[in-house]
Formats: structure tokens, sequence, C-alpha cells
């Protein structure tokens, strides 16, 4: 049995689909890339199968439990959807330990080693209003994996980052695939795709228009 599987998924906005009728599935533990221009329907698709969004027709099952039935959100996931917000007036380790009380899963050992896995400090006093538009990518991505999900939504993960900071997360991301994460990853950088991704699908109009194998 599939890890996620979208069987016939549609959403429209104002009479238009952004998503048609959209079948697919992913395998538990490998790393899929979604391509495809702005536009193309990557990121709806991925609050689609986050449970941000709800689909107008289709369905969506997360380990045989099926989004907006058996539970409202994805479980055991991690996400980044568009620029990960956060207080300003606070620092980043503040930001993170008052985002693990929603779940109170993740310890604050576990959200400073999330922070020091990203490459920031967590000892830093600096103010998240103070940060680059790196290091606040940096910190959604450290977010994003305090609590050790199993599974990894992420939506363009690397943008406003330097090129140190991209082979950085390109090499944390290897390192949670070895873990057995399951990862999903759109990026308009090939490379990124060609190195991190087991799988690619591309998006155009709403659909799936090409699937690769990658390894």
């Amino acid at each position: 049995m599939a890890y996620i599987e979208l069987e016939k998924v549609t959403k429209s906005f104002k009479g238009q689909e952004v998503v048609r009728e959209t079948t697919l599935s992913f395998e538990e533990g490998r790393t899929y890339g979604i391509t495809g221009a702005n536009g193309s329907g990557k990121t709806v698709l991925m609050k689609l199968i986050c449970g941000l969004m709800v689909p107008d027709s289709g369905t969506i099952r997360i380990n045989g439990k099926q989004l907006g039935k058996d539970m409202d959100f994805a479980p055991d996931a991690g996400i980044i959807i568009e620029a990960p917000e956060f207080l300003p007036y606070r620092s980043g380790l503040a930001n993170l330990l008052d985002m693990a009380k929603i779940r109170n899963t993740a310890t604050k050992q576990d959200v400073i080693d999330a922070i020091q896995a990203v490459g920031l400090d967590p000892n830093s006093k600096k103010r998240v209003g103070k940060y680059s538009m790196g290091m606040r990518q940096r910190l959604g991505i450290a977010q994003a994996m305090m609590e050790h999900p199993e599974l990894l939504i992420l939506d363009e993960p690397f943008n406003s980052l330097d090129e140190q900071g991209v082979e950085d997360m390109r090499k944390l991301l290897l390192d949670l695939k070895e873990q057995g994460k399951t990862i999903l990853i759109s990026s308009h950088n090939a490379e990124d795709i060609d190195i991190l991704c087991d799988e690619v699908y591309k998006m155009a109009y709403g659909k799936i228009v090409m699937v690769g194998e990658h390894k």
C-alpha cells in the first residue's frame, strides 16, 4: 500500500481548475520532486496533501486514512508552504519553542538540535525581524523537522538561500532521506531535483504531464 494516495483530486478557484483529476501515489521512504512553471498547480497540490485545503472532489489518503474524514491534517508531517512566518520581536529559539507547544511532541533539546542542524545559533538573542531572508528560510526548515516527522512537505525550501545555504540544506535533506523519511519537494532548480529526488512529477495546467525516475 502506498504511503500517500491521491485519487481523481480536483480543486478549483472561481471556476478555474487549478488541480485537475490528479491521481498519484507516493511510497514511504522516498524523495519525490514536483516541478512545473508558476501557476502549474504545485503549491495547491501540496496544500491539499497537507490538509491546508480541501479538494472539491476526489480523495487523499495518508497511511490508509482519508483526509477530511479520518483526520483534518496530514499526520506526523513537517511542512514549508510559501514563506515561513514568525513573530518578528522574538528570537528564533523562542519562536520555535512557542510552536512546539502546539503539538507538545518536541522537547527543548529537539528544537535546539534542529536549529543547529540548519546552521543557526540557538543561543542567539537576535530577533527574527532582524534576520535575513536566508536565515528565515533556515529557521523554517528547522521548524519543519524539529518534531522528527516521518513526512516532509517542502514547497521551494531553498528560496532566499545563498550558495552555501543551498549546499547545507541539500546535505541535510539527503541525511533525512537516509533516515527513511518520505519527502515531497518542489523546486524551480533542476539541480536540486536531480540531487535529491528518486522520482519526479512535472505539472502543467493542474495535471501531471510527466513522470520520471531519477535514481
